[in-house]
């Protein structure tokens, strides 16, 4: 059975708050509720000028639903939220590289072509990283510091990057001795080509 989304409301006023649980447990929801707070799943203010909206919107919020507001389109603007968001959380959970590759970084493992390959959480530590930065290389030391704690003026031997890189490569890499998604840029690092870049 499929676990109901949950959703808190966040409303001062009780009549509104209180209408709002019975719609959302109507389109079979799980809604949860309190009087005030600062953010919620969806925003509803009686604010509507442009700035408010804009402000809003720059503070974090999905959407913007200004009162008085319809059931039907309040609704309809909640789906689509969840919608982006679960496909937000599956974009997140898997790496492409062309048509050679993928990790599921979810349960360690992926494919090589037709072959199944498994990963360990550091190898996909490693690829999350890149994958986060991948407008620019990322350094040994700067991989050393956010993945295994060590400091960045710790004089250390940086070897144990490089294994790792090199059975990443294995693994995802058509010919790993010519690399084509992670790249070593020389004097700066490694970088993360995914199928995401538009690589050809």
């Amino acid at each position: 059975m499929s676990r109901k989304p949950q959703i808190l409301i966040v409303e001062d006023e009780e009549a509104i708050r209180s209408g709002l649980i019975d719609v959302l447990l109507y389109h079979g929801y799980t809604p949860d509720s309190a009087s005030d707070g600062q953010s919620g799943l969806i925003m509803l203010t009686a604010k509507t000028s442009d700035e408010d909206i804009i402000q809003g919107l720059q503070l974090g919020a999905d959407d913007y639903v200004a009162k008085p507001f319809s059931v039907a389109q309040l609704v309809l603007r909640i789906q689509a939220v969840l919608r982006r968001s679960r496909i937000g959380v599956e974009t997140a959970h898997m790496l492409r590289f062309g048509n050679d590759a993928q990790v599921d970084t979810r349960n360690l493992s992926g494919t090589l072509g037709t072959d199944t390959v498994s990963f360990t959480r550091r190898e996909v530590d490693i690829l999350q990283y890149l994958s986060s930065n991948n407008e620019r290389p990322v350094p040994r030391d700067e991989l050393l510091n956010k993945l295994w704690g060590y400091a960045k003026n710790l004089e250390l031997e940086t070897r144990t990057v490089d294994i790792h890189i090199a059975k990443i490569r294995r693994k995802i890499e058509p010919n790993p001795s010519n690399p084509r998604y992670l790249l070593t840029v020389r004097g700066a690092g490694y970088r993360l080509i995914s199928d995401d870049d538009g690589v050809d």
